[in-house]
Parts: structure tokens; C-alpha cells; sequence
């Protein structure tokens, strides 16, 4: 995956119990569907994003598992109640076996 750190957005990092929090995030990665050629006629391998997770502490709160229709740079956006504190753990991981994630601490007021 890229080095450079997935974006994140939150719609209220210190939510009331029962808010309904949005969640924006946005990954750099290629995505290549294997269908392509280089300028020298040679396939490039497939490698595109295949799960991406978000739990709060250890409850899984979304799974997507996107296809090669996606396109680079994959972009998601996702909802949920807020019903506890604790950390919001978003994680990416590509048909290489690659992995990238990012967290950030959700507290409920």
C-alpha cells in the first residue's frame, strides 16, 4: 500500500449517546484490475483493494469487500450509532497482503 497515512473524517469525535456519527476515508492505492497492459503489451498483475473493516474497540461496525470496478484511490463513506466510547479502527488490506489502518478515539457525552 502507499505510505502516505489514509484520510479520515468524523462527523463529531465527542458525540451524545445515540448520535448518529458519519465517517468519511479515503485510501491512495492503484487498484489495478489485472485487465491492463504496460507500454511493453505485458499484463499488469491484478492488486486491488479486497477488504476493508471498521470496528469500535473489537465490534465490527462495517465489511466491505469492493471488486475491480472500484476505482484508484478507493473512497468510503459509512454511518453509525454512537452507543459506547472507544477507539474507531478502520483497516485496508489488498490481494498482495498488504495492509494499512488507521484509528481515532470516539467519546460518547
Amino acid at each position: 500500500m502507499n505510505a502516505k497515512p489514509p484520510r479520515l473524517w468524523i462527523s463529531n469525535a465527542k458525540p451524545r449517546q445515540g448520535e448518529k456519527l458519519r465517517v468519511r476515508a479515503q485510501i491512495e492505492h492503484i487498484m489495478e484490475s489485472g485487465l491492463r497492459t504496460d507500454p511493453q503489451g505485458a499484463v499488469r498483475p491484478r492488486n486491488i483493494v479486497s477488504r476493508f473493516e471498521a470496528r469500535l474497540n473489537q465490534t465490527l461496525l462495517f465489511a466491505w469487500e469492493p471488486g475491480i470496478s472500484i476505482a484508484q484511490d478507493p473512497y468510503i463513506e459509512f454511518a453509525f450509532l454512537a452507543r459506547e466510547s472507544g477507539d474507531l479502527h478502520l483497516r485496508w488490506e489488498d490481494e498482495s497482503g498488504q495492509s494499512t489502518s488507521v484509528s481515532r478515539p470516539i467519546t460518547v457525552v
